[in-house]
């Protein structure tokens, strides 16, 4: 093993084998990898890492998800860093733009833009055994290519060479490897199921990577799904700047969709003296951000769980969010808008504009199969995905239709279930982590966060770690905190590995798949993104963010692996010690004070001088050990 020291160098600087060696690497430069370098600064006084980014730009899914409309869709007091809290939000629930300036604006405030290397893709981390050091191959990007989705990469590689795509390549090494890849970052491809897609002449793009230059304008435009991405951008497409001529929207199965949280107040105060109010008054903000988790979390108890409690109140709500959809849309539109699934199974909608925007006869809904794609049409049917064929009341139209078709937007989603990919992943022997997962039934880690195999390796926001009732931002910040408490150990010199025990690992992951029988996410009757087609759910969380929030707290450090140093193996003696000696001094101290004064109970005050006495003389004796110790440490 290669002693070297916490900082960003040259090594073999004068040979061929020279490399880069940076004490902490980190695979991407969204919310997680922000979070992740701000708290090794803040937290650990540390600032010698890089943070690589595959984007020409910081902020990941905020960075590249430009759609008309995009916003978040969770009050903004609740979706950013509980340590970097922003009073001055616009409104509840901003757009992209605003929370991608206060990313950055994050990035500024602690000093790490400089930490970060965009344009730059790891494409592979191998671990080398005797170095005990991991090696990532970079892939310096043609500046803007690492927006495009990788199949458009592997598109334009064919067509105009690995050149247009890559600049060069290069081998460094670090320490610690920290991923911090986004679940939202690989948009879905054309479906398979849909036959035709080189026979349109049009332009086709997915709502993750939305082309400006396309005019819509006058246009027949058909969008493919009914997600949140969609339900955001597909009210506003027939109206100016864009003004679409018609709108047809492709729904397999219909979401629940939840009216959207009106602000304290209504709209108008809010985003009027909300900022004022939340700058102006010590702890308003946090207290918001307080009562935005309380209410996430009593979601999660009383609709996500299969108890008889859940059951019922389910029953409740999904009345009360079909009562509402049936007063907002068109009658056309009640039987297909009606989920025939329990309400969490899949994300929900929080809408402000979807529902009353089927109410332009510019936009239309069908469930209908697109069956057919010609050059600038496409056939709808015959058939419906919902409500099921088999049955017979259903009024939905079935028949087959040609409508017109300027331009195809795909709002189908992204590919979930392939985790840190396109990163490959190689520990000890050489295996690879996605070989791991595929031996042991799907994607996993302990806590989300760590395979074994994989030492100094570390997952923010990994397999099993997403929430239907939270903040996304909240699971980071606890994985991140989690991280830095074994991340301090190496830094610090104490720890040369760390690594997850084996049967730690699978125990959780046992646990894991079990617990998440008993949600609505693998048994509310729904087709979700959230499970493989086998069933595996790599996704959620089987408990509250409480729970997680307490786990991150307190880890549980029998279910790992340390490596010592040497100074590492002293100070843990050293520690052990200061725990065995304090304990006997206090029982000793209670021993000679009760003997002393023939029985505790008669002399309080005597006795607590008594204790504090020995006490004393045990931490003195204590202090000698540890100054002792210290020496012998080195240099």
């Amino acid at each position: 093993m290669q002693n070297l020291p916490n900082t960003i160098q040259i090594v073999n600087g004068s040979s061929k084998q020279a490399y880069t060696y940076y004490p902490v690497l980190i695979v991407g430069g969204g919310i997680s990898g922000v979070a992740l370098g701000c708290r090794l600064k803040e937290v650990l006084g540390f600032d010698q890492f890089r943070i690589f980014e595959r984007q020409s730009g910081i902020g990941g899914t905020w960075w590249s998800n430009r759609y008309p409309g995009v916003a978040c869709d969770v009050p903004a007091a609740f979706y950013s860093f509980s340590f970097s809290p922003n009073p001055k939000w616009t409104s509840l629930f901003p757009p992209g733009s605003e929370i991608l300036d206060y990313v950055h604006g994050v990035c500024q405030k602690y000093q790490i833009v400089d930490k970060i290397q965009v344009d730059t893709d790891v494409s592979e981390v191998r671990w080398l055994e005797n170095e005990e050091l991991w090696e990532a191959t970079l892939l310096h990007l043609v500046p803007g290519t690492g927006d495009l989705s990788r199949k458009d990469r592997e598109k334009r590689i064919a067509e105009h060479g690995r050149e247009s795509v890559y600049l060069r390549e290069e081998v460094v090494r670090a320490r610690i490897v920290a991923s911090c890849a986004g679940g939202l970052v690989e948009p879905n491809a054309w479906p398979d199921s849909i036959p035709g897609q080189d026979s349109f002449e049009g332009p086709i793009f997915h709502s993750a990577r939305w082309d400006d230059e396309v005019n819509l304008d006058g246009k027949d435009v058909v969008v493919i799904g009914t997600g949140c991405s969609a339900a955001q951008f597909v009210p506003l497409l027939p109206h100016a700047p864009y003004n679409a001529k018609s709108v047809t929207q492709v729904m397999r199965s219909p979401p629940w969709v939840v009216p959207r949280l009106e602000p304290p107040f209504g709209k108008e105060k809010y985003e009027k003296y909300g900022p004022k109010a939340f700058s102006m008054i010590p702890g308003l903000a946090r207290l918001f951000r307080f009562f935005c988790f309380l209410t996430g979390e009593k979601d999660w108890y009383t609709m996500f769980l299969q108890t008889p409690g859940c059951r019922n109140s389910r029953k409740k709500i999904e009345a009360s969010l079909i009562k509402h959809m049936k007063k907002t849309v068109p009658e056309e539109y009640h039987e297909m808008l009606t989920p025939d699934y329990s309400v969490g199974c899949k994300r929900r909608i929080f809408d402000a504009a979807w529902l009353p925007g089927l109410n332009n006869p510019k936009i239309s809904l069908t469930t209908r199969p697109i069956t057919e794609v010609s050059s600038r049409s496409l056939v709808l049917g015959p058939g419906q995905y919902s409500p099921s064929t088999n049955r017979n009341d259903s009024k939905g139209a079935t028949d087959k239709e040609s409508i017109p078709a300027d331009v195809i937007v795909l709002g189908n989603g992204f590919e979930i279930q392939n985790w840190l990919h396109p990163l490959r992943v190689r520990g000890k022997n050489g295996k690879l982590m996605d070989e791991v997962w595929k031996s042991r039934g799907g994607a996993q880690a302990y806590m989300g966060n760590a395979m074994d195999g994989f030492p100094n390796f570390f997952i923010i926001f990994g397999p099993n770690t997403a929430t239907g009732h939270s903040s996304v931002i909240l699971a980071t910040e606890n994985m991140v905190e989690y991280s830095l408490k074994f991340i301090r150990k190496i830094l610090k010199g104490d720890v040369k590995t760390i690594e997850v025990k084996k049967e730690s690992e699978i125990a959780w992951t046992k646990m894991v798949q079990e617990r998440l029988k008993n949600t609505v996410y693998n048994s509310g009757g729904c087709m979700n993104w959230y499970k493989a087609a086998d069933g595996w759910n790599s996704t959620c969380y089987p408990f509250s963010q409480i729970d997680f929030s307490i786990r991150c707290m307190f880890p549980k450090w029998s279910d790992w692996n340390f490596q010592y140093t040497r100074k590492g193996l002293i100070k843990n003696r050293i520690r052990k010690a200061v725990q065995v000696i304090t304990v006997a001094a206090v029982v000793t101290g209670l021993f000679l004070a009760g003997r002393r004064n023939n029985g505790i109970r008669d002399a309080p005050k005597e006795i607590t001088i008594l204790i504090r006495k020995y006490v004393k003389q045990g931490l003195l004796l204590v202090w000698d050990m540890v100054n002792r110790g210290i020496r012998l440490l080195p240099e």
